[in-house]
């Protein structure tokens, strides 16, 4: 299938104990735009993977992406570290209650620090590679295009974007208040809150 044609039902999404039980915590901590930010982060990343014939382990990928940004969630929102190395924290205890090895949890931890890195390089880190891009293509809108229409007009009808332009601003505007020196303080600096909103996937 050429990646014009690309289609949901194309991507391998696991449906794993474990992965439906980070979906479960998402679901729970995360608010609904928030939550729909972090499944389609994992369905970008695995289009990448897929058009560009990058290997990656799905699972590992994918509990990385439902778990990503804990670290904005006010529950675990942490005043001393940067969100993604708290949400890193949250989702290795999360992974060691579900029985992973302390080298596969310090891979989650990597994959969920990397993810807010400008570029992550993909031999060296290819689960943390795709979530970097994928999570820039739902946030800032860079690298959209690599996204068949198709495939996002379906995405965003499974999963809307509902209030997520204003909704992430704000937990970053908080972020960088806190924290000036993170990187989310940084992406405030940057503009953020303005690629949000011109985000192209916002008018899909």
């Amino acid at each position: 299938m050429t990646s014009d044609g690309l289609r949901l039902n194309d991507l391998a999404i696991p449906d794993s104990a474990v992965a439906r039980a980070a979906l479960d915590v998402a679901t729970a901590y995360s608010s609904p735009a928030l939550l729909n930010h972090s499944v389609r982060s994992y369905v970008w990343a695995a289009t990448l993977a897929q058009q560009e014939q990058i290997d990656f382990d799905a699972e590992l990928l994918y509990v990385a992406a439902a778990l990503h940004d804990l670290g904005l969630v006010a529950v675990f929102d942490s005043h001393t570290v940067p969100f993604e190395e708290a949400g890193g924290h949250v989702a290795a205890v999360f992974a060691a209650g579900a029985g992973w090895s302390r080298d596969r949890r310090n891979r989650l931890i990597e994959i969920i620090v990397r993810h807010m890195w400008d570029e992550v390089d993909v031999a060296m880190d290819a689960e943390g590679h795709l979530l970097a891009r994928a999570t820039t293509i739902d946030i800032s809108g860079r690298g959209t295009d690599l996204v068949p229409p198709g495939l996002r007009t379906e995405v965003l009808r499974a999963w809307p974007r509902l209030d997520l332009a204003e909704d992430f601003a704000r937990c970053f505007a908080e972020q960088a208040r806190r924290k000036p020196d993170s990187a989310a303080a940084g992406a405030v600096r940057a503009g953020i809150a303005e690629r949000l909103r011109n985000n192209p996937l916002e008018g899909v």
